[in-house]
């Protein structure tokens, strides 16, 4: 069961243009990458420095040349690691990208069950892996040609990308419970980012995924990373630091629309997770004129 509401709502692909490419930096370009899904492929490569990763159940700190797969429909996020900024490549691609038609038996055999998720194949490809050279140099060419955005590099991405999922579906296997990673707990994820600019308490969000608080608890560490009270605060400040980008509004005023009760709270929270003051981080990131921009964004929660 999937929960369309609230997985990213942001369009990353179309017929014509089955990708798109973001050039990224965090914590400068935006705070975190809180925890979301979308239903296309994510191909992240790290160029500088690093960050915390979560790719459904796998934990790990990234580090320059990591190559990065992300399968449809899998929670994922993305946290700074303090002091340190991370400047990497991404693209999201549509399965469509790949090619073939439904009736294509390597289309069914070998595209499709990464898609639903009854095969898996590696999500962080480091120097050590024994084809590492090769797929980096795929890698590349992948985002040369991304960046170039023609319809002639178009050709040449989709033919370094089959290339890449055919070495790395050597590695391909099925996992022992085949599914969605984090799916029971996806319902609070919604129920999050739909009030957080209201009071939310872990009794609210247990019964969201009709789970006891503690089990509730546990789970959601174990499949976010942090503990539901943690994540809020995260997201809350996410949106913040959107606004103090993207709108005019006060910092008061950003404060209490982003679900913080008063500003001395907010301030602190902030501090301790932009690394600066929200006057500072506004100075140093401009700001835009309005505030349905963010509101928007509250919906997407992602780059």
């Amino acid at each position: 069961m999937q929960h369309p509401d609230t997985k990213e709502n942001r369009i990353h692909s179309s017929s014509a243009k089955p990708f798109s490419y973001y050039e990224c930096v965090i914590p400068d370009y935006f705070n975190c990458v809180p925890m979301h899904w979308h239903r296309e492929f994510e191909l992240n490569y790290i160029r500088e420095g690093a960050a915390e990763f979560i790719c459904g159940e796998e934990k790990f700190t990234s580090a320059k040349g990591d190559i990065i797969l992300t399968q449809p429909n899998v929670l994922h996020s993305i946290y700074p690691c303090p002091g340190t900024r991370q400047v990497y490549d991404t693209l999201v691609f549509s399965p469509a990208l790949l090619g073939g038609s439904d009736a294509d038996r390597y289309n069914s055999a070998c595209i499709q069950p990464l898609v639903t998720g009854s095969m898996r194949i590696p999500t962080r490809i480091t120097s050590p892996h024994p084809y590492y050279n090769a797929l980096q140099s795929m890698t590349e060419q992948i985002f040369s040609c991304a960046r170039g955005d023609t319809p002639q590099l178009d050709m040449l991405l989709r033919s370094e990308m089959l290339r890449l999922f055919w070495l790395l579906e050597t590695e391909a296997e099925s996992p022992p419970h085949a599914g969605v990673s984090g799916e029971n707990i996806r319902p609070a994820l919604e129920y999050i980012a739909a009030h957080f600019r209201e009071p939310i308490t872990i009794a609210q969000l247990a019964a969201s995924v009709h789970l006891s608080e503690s089990y509730f608890m546990n789970q959601f560490r174990r499949q976010v990373g942090l503990s539901a009270v943690e994540y809020m605060t995260h997201f809350r400040i996410d949106m913040a630091c959107k606004a103090l980008k993207q709108t005019k509004c006060s910092v008061l005023e950003i404060a209490l629309d982003c679900g913080f009760r008063n500003l001395s709270n907010f301030n602190r929270h902030f501090r301790s997770i932009a690394g600066c003051s929200p006057t500072e981080y506004r100075k140093k990131n401009g700001c835009a004129a309005s505030m349905e921009a963010v509101q928007d964004e509250c919906k997407n929660y992602c780059m």
